[in-house]
């Protein structure tokens, strides 16, 4: 039986989404979704290719936008998976 990328990324997307009870996250839900501190989280919402939205001062980004980030971001090696497996 094989998987497919795209079942994954839509099965992670209705859990987080119904975990929540929210289609965005913000800093917070980002730390206990992912295990990582408030500053590494800061700094993974500052870099130029995660998928922020601004709102004022404030970053949040939508949960499908973060779950198909996460997913592509791991399986190309990225930083944000060094840092959580240093963890």
């Amino acid at each position: 039986m094989e998987i497919k990328a795209e079942e994954l990324i839509s099965a992670e997307i209705k859990r987080i989404t119904e975990k929540y009870n929210k289609e965005y996250l913000d800093c917070s839900d980002i730390m206990k979704i992912t295990g990582l501190g408030r500053d590494n989280v800061r700094a993974i919402m500052t870099k130029i290719d995660f998928p922020k939205i601004r709102v004022g001062k404030r970053r949040i980004v939508s949960v499908a936008a973060f779950v198909t980030w996460q997913f592509t971001n791991e399986l190309r090696g990225g930083e944000w998976e060094e840092k959580r497996l240093r963890s």
